[in-house]
């Protein structure tokens, strides 16, 4: 019976946390990491603004598990890209503009993950999360110059950073809530997000790709 009891703890433990975590997402998606209060977050959650706290000692804490979570989804989805068989220049297009399509989605909750002012917890969070999307992109692009499909005058981790940098920053301004419309549910906007993913994982593409054979490459000079 003991052992039955603490069953039955832990998993009132487990709920209850996942509930928070929850509640904390579904606030900042819908008004960002200004709006989403530890008091709002219990009152969503249906418990005491107490009982978040003992879960989560603080807000930042709590939010960063929350960006934790969601930009692990989002790593997991582009290393599944970078795990298939296409070829290099394939997957990075197809990586980047997925990750554009999926931002757009939620677009309050990605400009949150990426762009807006936060504690300084979520910001190391949010460093962290960048490192590791660049690091699915480094693979690509290494695997590329290792097949001689992608250029090689370029470290394979410098080139990540730029492009995630690139993408990452080309969205700021389509999902800020000063300048975005809420019309996600139109055909229009479902076009304009597709030719938005199109032309940013173009860009990024460019940058690797090998020029073609009639283009002489760059030879640096000696400064």
């Amino acid at each position: 019976m003991a052992y039955r009891q603490t069953a039955l703890v832990e998993a009132r433990l487990h709920d209850n946390r996942s509930r928070i975590l929850a509640a904390a997402r579904r606030l900042v998606s819908e008004g960002g990491w200004k709006e989403a209060q530890v008091a709002s977050v219990a009152a969503a959650a249906g418990m005491a603004t107490g009982t978040v706290y003992r879960y989560f000692p603080s807000k930042a804490e709590l939010f960063a598990e929350v960006l934790s979570a969601v930009s692990q989804r989002e790593v997991d989805v582009l290393a599944a890209i970078a795990a298939s068989s296409e070829g290099a220049l394939e997957r990075l297009h197809t990586a980047v503009s997925t990750f554009v399509q999926r931002a757009m989605r939620n677009p309050r909750l990605a400009y949150a993950l990426i762009a807006e002012p936060c504690d300084k917890e979520i910001d190391e969070a949010r460093l962290t999360y960048r490192a590791a999307i660049s690091e699915v992109i480094r693979a690509v692009i290494a695997s590329g110059q290792a097949a001689g499909s992608l250029r090689k005058d370029v470290a394979p981790d410098l080139a990540a950073t730029v492009i995630v940098g690139g993408f990452m920053e080309g969205l700021i301004g389509p999902l800020s809530p000063l300048g975005r419309r809420q019309r996600q549910d139109t055909e229009g906007y479902r076009r304009e997000v597709a030719t938005l993913a199109d032309e940013i994982a173009t860009l990024a593409c460019a940058s690797v790709a090998s020029p073609p054979p009639n283009v002489r490459p760059f030879i640096r000079r000696p400064s």
